[in-house]
């Protein structure tokens, strides 16, 4: 019986979901929030690719920025590079 509680003990997980943040360890209940309004069929269809790819709503929303921000000229990138760096640090 003792083997038993020895298997046990050493497969046990910690209980809950583990960190989902973006980098490894980060924790999304640790991310700023940011409340938007936006019309009904866009939360419609937020709520349709989160259910159908398996993806948090926030991570669909990531993807979505960073797609529009891949689409702008090369110039107008960089100032968004640029302007949401001064941002980060202006933050720390």
């Amino acid at each position: 019986m003792s083997d038993s509680r020895d298997r046990r003990s050493k497969s046990r997980r910690r209980a809950g979901r583990p960190p989902a943040g973006a980098k490894v360890g980060e924790k999304v209940k640790d991310y700023p929030q940011l409340s938007i309004r936006v019309p009904q069929e866009m939360k419609a269809r937020l709520n349709a690719v989160s259910a159908v790819t398996g993806l948090a709503q926030w991570r669909v929303v990531v993807e979505a920025i960073n797609c529009f921000v891949h689409d702008l000229p090369p110039h107008d990138r960089e100032l968004v590079d640029g302007l949401s760096e001064r941002m980060i640090q202006s933050e720390t």
